[in-house]
């Protein structure tokens, strides 16, 4: 390399960082409580609105899980006046977008819109919050829907494992639920939704924020018209039971037999979102595991090619947070998956990052910072966090400062205090029987689920006692949405064996012969159902009083069952 080209031998240093510079915001607030925050924005003739509930899925009534965001979804299905058909068309017909979710701790409605149609998109808006009629075919139709979801979600090990780690490590607190169940959701009504929004959706617990080509006089004036009638009620309690104190490390299975692949989530307690960890936190997290280039997607995948990735996860909530680990690897190498999760684990806690680490952990996220503000829905999305999680004002300005004042130090002093690997729960979403042994030497307090959260006892799959299993069995057949199908499973001995049947809603089998070896039976034979049949495989493995196995439909996944001798 010639003296001229001795300058590619090192990357340009980084340019200095740009000023954000952020319109500033008119705010204030309504006789009724309403905060209205308004954004003026004449880059482009468009027009963004945000109202934020400070009411989400936490306050659900303990026994309606899941109501808040069923309740979120219908606010654009009905109001007294229009029906569901009548404003998706008007919507459509301005090109413009009208929604509304809701996540654990807020409720968003959401509206944009070409500048000319800022009125109509905002009258829009006020009347689907104000007056929603919850009708009843759509409060139906959003029922089945869920329903359908739900079955969707729970045929995914990573919902399974969101689902165990939530309720392993929220406890009492709501946040520990993370969906409905087909029982719960059968048990909501229109009146549910009527007296919910009446008592939670209050504009004194709101924040209107408007982002866009408006002015801000004239837009304050016509909010001002449309929620000036909104009637205060009493604040939201948010006064939630705190997460439970892990004392020990433990491990959670939720057996799905025959999974190829382990969905590993390690967890401890984590940090509100305004915690003065938070910054601190976030570095960490950034050299830990947060993108492709830090240390878990390094080790787990570029080094031992376990996983097609292995990330940290930093929820921050505002009322409680957890931090993760995760990767989904193949089931042969779950052990040693968590050798290295757990070598990572020790390694932050114990050693100091290294200089480049932390600069490159900074530049990155100094640098990704000002692309999420570059857009309208962009630089809302970031108010709405503001107003949403008690946020400081400043915070948009500040954030690249708080980034650049954490230190080395400051890191692996979170890391000590807040990753605690003798206090962490693991949870596993896969084959429990071919991981038990592997997970062992990370952990001796271990518990099993179904796929439908009820216990189960491993240990059942591995017993060789011997066992008598001539008589009547009572099995529950677990469905990928969380319900079970009862069943009864009836064993005859003669001279010649065992002969067994199997009977339950989904249609019945007689199964002929069967032979037991190491005390299980497998069997391919034909259920009859509505006339037809279909072709099924069962595997059963037997131990003193108790069943556990699987049922298997051509072309269906298979099912798991545990039951229990009745006679």
């Amino acid at each position: 390399m010639s003296s001229n080209e001795n300058f590619r031998a090192q990357p340009p240093a980084p340019l200095q960082p740009r000023p954000i510079t952020i319109p500033s915001a008119h705010e204030t607030t309504l006789s009724n409580g309403l905060k209205v925050l308004v954004v003026e924005d004449s880059r482009l003739p468009l027009v963004s609105f945000r109202l934020g509930l400070r009411v989400g899925g936490a306050f659900d009534p303990p026994e309606l899980p899941g109501l808040t965001d069923l309740l979120a979804g219908l606010l654009p299905e009905g109001t007294t006046s229009k029906t569901s058909r009548q404003i998706a068309d008007e919507v459509a017909r301005m090109g413009a977008s009208l929604n509304a979710g809701a996540n654990s701790d807020y409720t968003i409605v959401a509206g944009s819109a070409l500048k000319q149609f800022r009125d109509p998109v905002l009258g829009l808006m006020a009347e689907i919050v104000l007056q929603p009629s919850f009708p009843e075919n759509e409060v139906e139709l959003a029922k089945q829907n869920t329903k359908e979801s739900l079955r969707q979600q729970r045929a995914q090990p990573s919902f399974l494992a969101t689902e165990m780690v939530s309720r392993v490590m929220f406890g009492e607190h709501p946040y520990s639920i993370v969906a409905p169940t087909p029982e719960s959701i059968e048990l909501v009504k229109r009146d549910h939704f009527v007296q919910f929004h009446k008592a939670k959706f209050a504009p004194n617990n709101s924040v209107l924020i408007v982002v866009g080509d408006v002015n801000a006089d004239e837009i304050l004036s016509r909010v001002e018209s449309l929620f000036s009638t909104w009637a205060t009620e009493q604040a939201t309690d948010a006064n939630f039971p705190a997460p439970p104190v892990r004392t020990k490390r433990g491990t959670y299975i939720v057996d799905r037999p025959g999974s190829a692949q382990s969905n590993i989530v390690i967890a401890n307690s984590g940090i509100t979102r305004t915690d003065p960890d938070y910054f601190p936190m976030l570095l960490m997290h950034t050299v830990l595991g947060a993108t492709a280039s830090s240390r878990l997607f390094m080790n787990l995948r570029e080094e031992k090619g376990y996983t097609y990735g292995a990330y940290s996860n930093l929820d921050a909530r505002r009322s409680a947070g957890t931090f993760r680990v995760t990767a989904e690897v193949r089931t042969p190498v779950t052990g040693d998956s968590l050798k290295e999760f757990f070598y990572e684990l020790d390694r932050i806690r114990n050693e100091h990052v290294s200089e480049k680490e932390i600069r490159d952990a900074k530049s990155y996220l100094t640098g990704v910072f000002p692309i999420r503000l570059e857009t309208q829905e962009g630089l809302i999305d970031q108010l709405v966090q503001i107003k949403m999680l008690n946020l400081p004002n400043n915070y948009l300005e500040t954030y690249r400062d708080y980034v650049q004042q954490v230190t080395i130090d400051d890191i692996q002093r979170v890391a000590n205090k807040y990753i605690r690997p003798d206090k962490v729960a693991t949870i596993i979403v896969g084959d429990g029987s071919a991981v038990l042994d592997q997970i062992t030497p990370y952990s001796t307090d271990i518990e099993a689920y179904s796929t439908a959260g009820k216990r189960k006892d491993l240990s059942a799959g591995t017993s060789s006692a011997a066992v008598d299993i001539a008589g009547a069995w009572s099995i529950d057949i677990e469905t990928p949405f969380g319900q079970t199908i009862p069943a009864t499973l009836t064993v005859n001995r003669d001279e010649s064996g065992y002969r067994a049947s199997i009977e339950s809603e989904m249609g019945q089998a007689d199964l002929g012969r069967v032979q037991l070896e190491d005390d299980s039976v497998h069997v391919s034979t034909s259920l009859e159902m509505d006339g037809h049949s279909v072709p099924i495989e069962i595997s059963a493995h037997f131990a003193g009083e108790h069943t556990q196995g699987t049922v298997k439909m051509e072309n269906s996944p298979a099912l798991s069952f545990t039951g229990n001798k009745t006679s």
